[in-house]
């Protein structure tokens, strides 16, 4: 039993016991409130033990459940009026104590500042801030916590981020653009394929943060914890308030390298690897190089992702790397995917499958890896069956693993977000479907289009047009239709250049006689290895919208 003290006559603890009560009345509690619902883990006393034992030792015990992300306002209510009725010193217990401290925090806003209410809640080992918006209702107390507000604010600087800013400056140089994000590094990420294949050095996809920020937007290095969109404010890690006139989120998404149990401690030794991260690419390169045979696993986590297409790229290459070597009849390669199908948009699929059959891939669908033990050098995949789910574990000599993807915290707690936390848009005009004044872009949105810098490159134009008509300058709305791009390197030199937009439909770039995507393609991969860079970092990067002009309502 750990208890926290928050004030000198409440404190808070998580799941207490029946024994422990005759300690809390030795150590001067007179009441103990109960903030947990009974029956939420199979472990857990029930609220009736605790009373019994309280009622033995004298104290006082009162039952106020919160369900988790359950902190309305007629409880916070009820917890206040019960707090100015107990005069003794009161314990508070959920499961973790969380919820008794936010209820805690949320009832003494008025009377204590903000920050020293977070502070107090930190030192009890209990992170708070995406309470700040209830705990600084609007009053003297936010008036004073405001650093800033602007006509434009974006929440990101990855590819969606920056883009969107130049876009913007591009169309009216004299805006008042702030840009929230605490990195020191951009990172172009759709070249650790190529650095994973040795193709590209790592340094060529990265730049410091503040030489590719537009001239003319104020960085705000810090991050947005939570949005308080019915007042037009962020709050960021700092405890301040930024204001807005216009919102545009663009967090990216969220790598859950902790959904896979081991998965984390086990990247980058044991020929475990992973090009969806900066560090990591390099040693898919090594193994690559060092691979005698084997068994190889690539694998692929349920939708959505960012650029669906990267977990077969780098198997690809690899492969092609092994066919050089003739080393790929030692290999046995595996294909491990939680989908049902090779690729989403069925026109690209028999140019992969000729890849996959002359590679000898073993094609593995409806199977999700969930551990992975580095020391072992083994794999656990659960595979739906009739009566439920079985685990399959496989050993391997190299993995390639993807993790889960998912919409940031932050965003998922939010009013801006869907069922599935994912940030909640119109798929035309990206317009927050709640809020007028926000808009949203990249891959936290909840669009049906694939995640990809491509799509990010046709999506800024349209934000930015659509927050000039928030403005006034513009009658008529752009529409975005769905476009993503996605260069599947079947093999060094050659590339299945996929194009769609909503609906799967195919939406090339060029004619067919010059490039027909659905056939691999040396000038695809010339484009990738040689256009692609410096059009992301001096057009896209710039508000140059070659061949990326949105399309406005007639």
């Amino acid at each position: 039993m750990r208890i926290t003290h928050l004030t000198g006559k409440f404190s808070v603890s998580p799941q207490i016991h029946p024994a422990d009560v005759a300690a809390i009345a030795a150590a001067g509690y007179d009441a103990i409130i109960c903030n947990r619902p009974d029956g939420e883990a199979a472990d857990q006393p029930d609220y009736r033990d605790i009373q019994a034992s309280a009622l033995t030792a004298g104290i006082r015990t009162f039952y106020l459940p919160v369900e988790p992300n359950g902190l309305n306002d007629q409880l916070v209510t009820a917890f206040g009026s019960l707090l100015d009725d107990l005069h003794g010193p009161v314990l508070a217990y959920c499961r973790s104590g969380k919820r008794s401290a936010s209820l805690w925090a949320l009832t003494c806003g008025q009377a204590m500042p903000p920050q020293e209410i977070l502070a107090r809640a930190a030192r009890a080992g209990h992170d708070l801030a995406t309470l700040l918006p209830r705990i600084a209702a609007p009053g003297p107390w936010r008036e004073a916590l405001i650093s800033s507000s602007h006509q434009v604010l974006i929440s990101g600087a990855g590819a969606a981020g920056i883009a969107v800013a130049a876009s913007l400056l591009a169309r009216d140089a004299a805006l008042d653009i702030a840009i929230v994000d605490p990195a020191d590094t951009h990172y172009y990420q759709p070249g650790w394929t190529m650095v994973g294949a040795g193709v590209f050095h790592p340094a060529q996809t990265m730049r410091p943060m503040d030489t590719v920020i537009p001239a003319g937007v104020r960085r705000i290095k810090a991050k947005v914890v939570c949005f308080d969109p019915d007042h037009n404010a962020v709050v960021l890690d700092n405890g301040q308030f930024v204001g807005y006139d216009q919102l545009v989120v663009c967090p990216g998404l969220t790598l859950d390298w902790d959904a896979v149990d081991g998965l984390r401690a086990a990247l980058g030794s044991n020929g475990v690897t992973s090009n969806y991260d900066y560090k990591l690419a390099p040693y898919t390169a090594e193994l690559v190089e060092r691979f005698q045979g084997g068994t190889a696993l690539f694998t692929q986590p349920p939708m959505p992702i960012k650029c669906a297409g990267a977990p077969q790229k780098a198997m690809y290459l690899s492969c092609d790397a092994w066919r050089r070597r003739s080393v790929l009849g030692k290999a046995d390669v595996q294909f491990h995917s939680a989908g049902a199908v090779l690729f989403g948009v069925a026109d690209y699929v028999p140019a992969l499958m000729e890849y996959v059959r002359a590679y000898g891939i073993d094609l593995r669908f409806g199977r999700r890896l969930v551990a992975v033990d580095g020391a072992s050098r083994s794999a656990t995949f659960a595979v739906a069956t009739p009566d439920g789910e079985r685990h399959d574990e496989v050993r391997f000599d190299m993995l390639h693993a993807v993790p889960p993807q998912r919409a940031p915290d932050f965003i998922r707690a939010s009013p801006l977000a869907d069922s599935a936390g994912w940030l909640d848009v119109d798929p035309a005009t990206l317009h927050s479907k709640r809020y007028p004044n926000v808009f949203g872009l990249g891959d936290v949105i909840n669009a049906p289009n694939a995640k990809t810098a491509a799509a990010a490159r046709k999506q800024a134009p349209v934000v930015a047009h659509n927050l000039l008509a928030n403005l006034g300058r513009h009658a008529r709305a752009a529409h975005y239709d769905g476009y993503g791009s996605c260069p599947l390197t079947v093999e060094r030199g050659r590339i299945v250049l996929a194009e769609f937009r909503y609906g799967g439909k195919l939406a090339p770039s060029f004619p067919r006689w010059l490039l027909d995507g659905r056939k691999p393609s040396r000038l695809a991969w010339l484009l990738k290895e040689r256009i692609l860079p410096p059009l992301y970092w001096h057009g896209m990067l710039k508000g140059r919208e070659w061949m990326a002009s949105p399309a406005i309502d007639a």
